[in-house]
């Protein structure tokens, strides 16, 4: 089998896989009797992360993850 074999069998394979899935959440929609969700994902669930720095005060008194202590030293 050439490369090119390959991923046609590859792309028939996903376009399959997003057909069933597509079949399987309307038919699970149907049995809940509720509409189905918009294209896209679950806009309610996303966190705007802000650009500023944060807080250095966060930090005080922490560990550092894999290092241990600032203050002790490795036996």
């Amino acid at each position: 089998m050439s490369v090119q074999d390959d991923l046609a069998a590859v792309k028939r394979c996903l376009e399959d896989l997003v057909r069933t899935v597509g079949q399987l959440e309307r038919s699970v929609t149907a049995e809940r009797g509720s509409p189905p969700e918009p294209a896209g994902g679950r806009g309610e669930n996303l966190v705007t992360i802000p650009d500023a720095p944060y807080d250095s005060g966060l930090w005080t008194d922490t560990d550092d993850e894999g290092l241990g202590a600032r203050d002790r030293h490795a036996p």
